[in-house]
């Protein structure tokens, strides 16, 4: 199951350059990842601030 991004993100950008398959975006002042593109690899949580970052 794809990784989401909750309202608790603050854009920082930290994860975008960490997904190797580059499904994230800014989208909206938020971002925001592409379900069809994420391989559920968990990157991008690991290096949340905000832990923003969920599985489901």
């Amino acid at each position: 199951m794809a990784y989401k991004i909750t309202d608790a993100c603050v854009n920082c950008g930290a994860c975008e350059p960490e997904c190797p398959v580059e499904a994230i975006s800014e989208k909206n002042g938020a971002r925001a990842i592409d379900a069809a593109k994420c391989i559920d690899c968990g990157s991008c949580a690991s290096v949340c601030p905000t832990e923003a970052i969920v599985q489901g």
